[in-house]
């Protein structure tokens, strides 16, 4: 056992207790029974079982991970509280001609939400216009203002989805001024619940579904199957067949993916299910954004929703048209779809212009101070005119860098407001945080999830809310350092980094929060050829004692130490990472992706 600037290190793999990074490293932990018994119950090598046993995966459950079926997993839709009133409320609606509308949120799990709710009503001959709020001029969720927009309209009962939870005063409203409402939602949200027809989440409190790791559109699929019991059971399919449901498993999943949701029982059926049917790509707005993109139609895997169609549907959002992801995800229009991606993607460059202009203002600001190094639990950083639809992904950037939650908040000099976003390292409770600081008085608004949560606030109180929140998360980093260590899946040699042992792992997959990527790590390489890329990257090949090798590449890392080791060309390094597939010009290889190196000479 190792002693790590007061905290505890069991078990350093390759002695590992402080990297380039500092983080220690282990191996994932797995219980000997349930390896053995994924080995002969399943037919598995040692590494894989261990991989599958070290991801909490019974020997009993090891069938229904590697092949997951909505047969086995899909939950009864009346064990979340208010569904079957929620279904009820909407079929009642719908038979008795009234206007639906409804109000998502603008980012990808509240475009696929509404996307499902308007394809579902499509089949039954029913047209629901959607309602975005822009997140300059409007922000989060629902307000006073836009339900009276609503009503203006001629809506009789709004559907929110992936919001709304929380929104009591502005669903007091809505009740006030005689319009009806339907929750469907999976983020935190008080004890009690705002005044509504039905209020579905599976974190709202007394619910029992279990399912509190879905996204809001994994809730709206089984909103779906709910619907579908309940027009069954009222007759409504005696003269209309019944929508297949399974046919926008796509947009269920992802929902799932791109709201980083734990990729567990249910939602991981649903999700590995989900990238099944997108493999199809029928859905003409997923079809004309990849192709917007570059991409080429294939299997679809979670880096196709999380990287290239989930950053260009956000793109709208952040700093377009907040709905313009989802028109494209619920049109059967090509030529619309092909107009919307294209918009989207362009959309996408200049998001990244702005984050790369914000994100190192934050670096230069934060990194002056030393607030990333130093003990307090998290970084808060502010500046004029930071474009509110990008904090968050900056955020995110930094918390990768720094090993810190990280909150960014864009201020507006002329009404001195702020608005924020903020990523949590695993351990540390972000969201609550942010509820007990908006309870305390001192944010206008506030709320989100453990490891994400977004923020309004008098610009004037920065101090104040950084001063609240570190002393409300100082206890909660202790574990989270402690939990901050890096899990290894096995150790190989380059030779062995081929694509049948990377084909082999992708049994996994679907990968995210709970079933975490494999990770590989090699011993005593030399970084050859290393060669400083735009954006920071870093690629090099990495070879092994015996002469193996394989390609490599490190993401924006050449001005931290782990970059300075890679492009110094010296030898003897440990290196962790994953593989990924290699296949350019029909290469069908794999690539190493750095995610940590040591030093064994500083270790």
């Amino acid at each position: 056992m190792a002693d790590d600037g007061g905290f505890k290190i069991d078990n350093a793999f390759l002695g590992v207790t402080q990297s380039l990074s500092g983080r220690a490293w282990r191996q994932r932990p797995a219980e000997a029974a349930t390896i053995r018994a994924h080995m002969q119950g399943l037919g598995l090598e040692e590494p894989l079982a261990r991989a599958l046993a070290s991801r909490g995966v019974r020997a009993d459950q090891g069938a229904d991970f590697l092949t997951p079926t909505l047969r086995a997993l899909f939950p009864d839709p009346s064990s979340f509280m208010d569904m079957d009133a929620a279904a009820e409320a909407l079929l009642d609606a719908f038979q008795a001609k009234s206007q639906v509308h409804i109000f998502a949120d603008y980012d990808v799990d509240g475009a696929s939400s509404a996307a499902l709710l308007v394809r579902w009503f499509r089949a039954m001959g029913a047209d629901l216009p959607i309602y975005v709020p822009d997140r300059l001029t409007e922000g989060y969720g629902p307000s006073a203002k836009a339900f009276d927009t609503l009503k203006a309209a001629g809506a009789d009962l709004v559907v929110t989805v992936d919001c709304g939870a929380a929104a009591n005063e502005a669903l007091a409203h809505a009740a006030a001024i005689d319009l009806n409402v339907v929750v469907i939602d999976h983020h935190l949200m008080r004890s009690e619940p705002p005044r509504a027809l039905a209020v579905v989440n599976p974190n709202r409190p007394g619910c029992n579904s279990g399912q509190g790791n879905l996204a809001a559109a994994g809730v709206v699929f089984v909103l779906l199957a709910a619907l579908n019991r309940e027009a069954r059971r009222r007759g409504l399919f005696a003269d209309r067949p019944e929508p297949d449901i399974r046919q926008w498993l796509d947009l269920a999943a992802l929902g799932a993916i791109c709201d980083v949701t734990a990729l567990t029982g249910f939602n991981r059926a649903l999700t590995g299910l989900g990238l099944k049917v997108m493999s199809d790509w029928k859905n003409p707005g997923l079809r004309a954004l990849l192709a917007a993109a570059g991409a080429e139609q294939g299997p679809a895997k979670s880096n196709h929703a999380g990287f290239i169609l989930g950053p260009r549907i956000n793109a709208g959002g952040r700093i377009g048209r907040s709905d313009l992801g989802a028109r494209l995800l619920s049109t059967d229009d090509p030529a619309e779809a092909q107009a919307l991606a294209l918009e989207l993607d362009a959309l996408n460059l200049s998001r990244r212009e702005v984050e790369r202009a914000v994100t190192e203002a934050a670096v230069r600001r934060v990194e002056a101070t030393g607030a990333h190094a130093d003990e307090t639990a998290l970084v808060v950083v502010a500046g004029e005119d930071w474009h509110p639809g990008v904090v968050g992904i900056v955020a995110g950037r930094l918390r990768e860098r720094w090993r810190k939650p990280v909150i960014v908040i864009g201020l507006d000099p002329v009404t001195g407001l702020g608005k924020g976003s903020g990523r949590s390292q695993p351990g540390m409770n972000l969201g609550r945080a942010i509820q007990a600081a908006w309870e305390a008085g001192i944010l206008l608004a506030g709320g989100g999830h453990a490891m994400a949560a977004g923020l309004t606030m008098d610009g004037a109180r920065l101090a104040e809310l950084t001063d609240f929140l570190n002393d409300r998360l100082a206890g909660e980093r202790i574990e989270a350092v402690a939990m901050d260590a890096l899990e290894i899946d096995a150790l190989i040699d380059p030779g062995a980094a081929t694509r049948a042992l990377f084909e082999s792992f992708e049994q996994l997959a679907p990968f995210g929060p709970s079933n975490p990527e494999p990770v590989f790590a090699l011993n005593g390489v030399q970084a050859r050829e290393p060669v400083q890329m735009n954006g920071g990257h870093v690629r090099c090949r990495l070879v092994g004692p015996d002469g193996a090798s394989v390609r490599a590449v490190a993401w924006r890392c050449a001005d931290l130490p782990t970059g300075q080791a890679l492009l110094s060309g010296q030898g003897g390094l440990n290196v962790v990472g994953r593989l990924k597939a290699d296949d350019w010009n029909g290469r069908r290889g794999v690539q190493f992706e750095i995610e940590d190196v040591a030093d064994p000479r500083r270790v």
